[in-house]
């Protein structure tokens, strides 16, 4: 037997302090040494719009906004307020052999604010099992067995979606994935007009911009993609998990390309930040080949998939986005950030690029020009690739109070995913922090002798607090 567990507030009060005990001991330890070792060990004990809060009451600016899934914010009350709404209601939530209300409203709102191009909705838990859902439905639409995606593409984490995730570091050792799904080159259509001139590519899954690293097209890219996918048969499926509901200054960050996708996968900001929810937004000629029969008719489901409470907090996120300007507030808010950020690369060496779309912002780093800072550099970059980034992320947090983070495994690219809501004040403080924590970078030998001095710390106070 374990422990009475009492009510959830009894939980919260009764057993606080114990959240990285257990998740030593039963969820994944090896994030708890990282977080350990970077000192990002708060106890958080609330979260309040664009902050998180620890035990002792400091506000931390969060720029990593869950990956993107806070757009609005922490603990909105509009979306909570829904929420609540459908638990007073009792609504008769997923009869399965039925349907309800909430998520056709949000399905005919979602299709309403899309490109032409689509119709329908299928619902779903998340993001990676979105793109689950294209893959399968691109394959049944068009008879076809190949999926082509970018190098250095994300997509999630599923068998499904990891097939077709362009980082090796998430792909070793999970081989074989499924078969017939190959990448080519971000950016690069010569590469994709010889994949597709095999005539049997059922889909091009693309990010318009790639979340690991921020990675934006060249100008033509994605109108050409489009194109020639259209030229060969094959469907595109653009991936707006992260990009999407008003992240880049516009409701999906395919308009700003004009494209009109086969499908379109959503999530991560739809929630709220309050209920998992993702879905395929799909054309009405791929629907009516899937399902092409009552026989075919549930050829695809999902348990959870348009449950109330998830439906009725994307209704709340779409009013809230609409009634507070938010994704014109991204556009503005992000131009701005960039205008402040990029002469960083005039002022230091060891910057390289800024870049970003709307909310969704980057820096990258290059070594130093002098000796000593290039030859630590590249000791820093032998004993872990990309550790130099930390040198930004660790001092952001601890020194300014800042959340954000490396934006993927080995890359010297620091990203910040701003909530939706953040103000032209806070994003000025962003601005000034990042250029006085690049400063201090920019000292290569110095900077690096206070990172490792840090993170010791960190993984020795880590091996005196862990479970015997």
């Amino acid at each position: 037997m374990g422990i009475p567990l009492g009510s959830t507030r009894e939980i919260l009060d009764r057993r606080a302090g114990e959240e990285m005990a257990l998740n030593d001991r039963y969820l994944n330890p090896q994030l708890g040494r990282i977080v350990r070792t970077l000192g990002y060990d708060r106890r958080w004990v609330a979260g309040d719009g664009a902050y998180l809060i620890d035990d002792r009451g400091n506000r931390y600016l969060d720029l990593l906004s869950g990956y993107g899934v806070f757009a609005l914010g922490r603990n909105h009350p509009e979306v909570a307020a829904a929420i609540e709404q459908v638990m007073d209601a009792r609504t008769a939530n997923l009869p399965q052999l039925g349907v309800t209300l909430l998520a056709g409203v949000l399905a005919e709102e979602l299709v309403a604010r899309g490109p032409r191009s689509v119709d329908a909705m299928i619902p779903t838990n998340s993001g990676t099992e979105a793109v689950e859902v294209a893959i399968k439905l691109a394959r049944a639409a068009t008879g076809r067995p190949r999926v082509l995606y970018a190098d250095h593409a994300f997509h999630g984490l599923t068998l499904g979606a990891l097939s077709v995730n362009g980082n090796e570091e998430f792909r070793e050792g999970f081989e074989p994935l499924l078969p017939g799904c190959d990448a080519v080159s971000f950016g690069d259509l010569e590469s994709l007009e010889r994949e597709l001139g095999a005539g049997d590519v059922a889909a091009l899954i693309v990010e318009p911009i790639q979340g690991k690293g921020v990675n934006l097209p060249p100008p033509d890219y994605l109108a050409g993609a489009q194109e020639r996918c259209r030229a060969a048969g094959t469907l595109l499926i653009c991936d707006e998990v992260q990009t999407g509901l008003g992240r880049t200054g516009s409701f999906l960050a395919l308009e700003h390309w004009d494209l009109e996708p086969d499908l379109i996968c959503v999530a991560k900001a739809l929630s709220g930040g309050m209920v998992p929810i993702g879905a395929v937004l799909a054309s009405r000629a791929v629907m009516d080949r899937v399902f092409d029969s009552m026989e075919r008719g549930v050829r695809h489901g999902s348990t959870f998939g348009g449950n109330d409470l998830a439906a009725a907090a994307g209704l709340a996120t779409l009013r809230v986005l609409e009634r507070e300007g938010l994704v014109a507030r991204a556009e503005r808010l992000g131009a701005l950030l960039l205008e402040l950020t990029r002469p960083l690369v005039d002022r230091y060496e060891i910057v390289r690029e800024v870049r970003g779309l709307g909310l969704m912002w980057a820096i990258e780093l290059s070594p130093p020009r002098g000796g000593a800072g290039r030859s630590m550099w590249g000791m820093a970059e032998r004993a872990k690739p990309g550790l130099v980034a930390q040198l930004l992320t660790v001092p952001l947090f601890h020194e300014h109070r800042i959340l954000c983070q490396v934006a993927g495994h080995g890359m010297n690219v620091v990203k910040a995913l701003p909530p939706l809501i953040v103000s032209e004040q806070e994003v000025r403080r962003f601005a000034a922090a990042i250029e006085e924590v690049v400063a201090a970078a920019e000292h290569m030998p110095s900077a690096m002798a206070r990172l490792g001095w840090r993170m010791a710390r960190g993984a020795t106070a880590g091996r005196r607090r862990s479970p015997a």
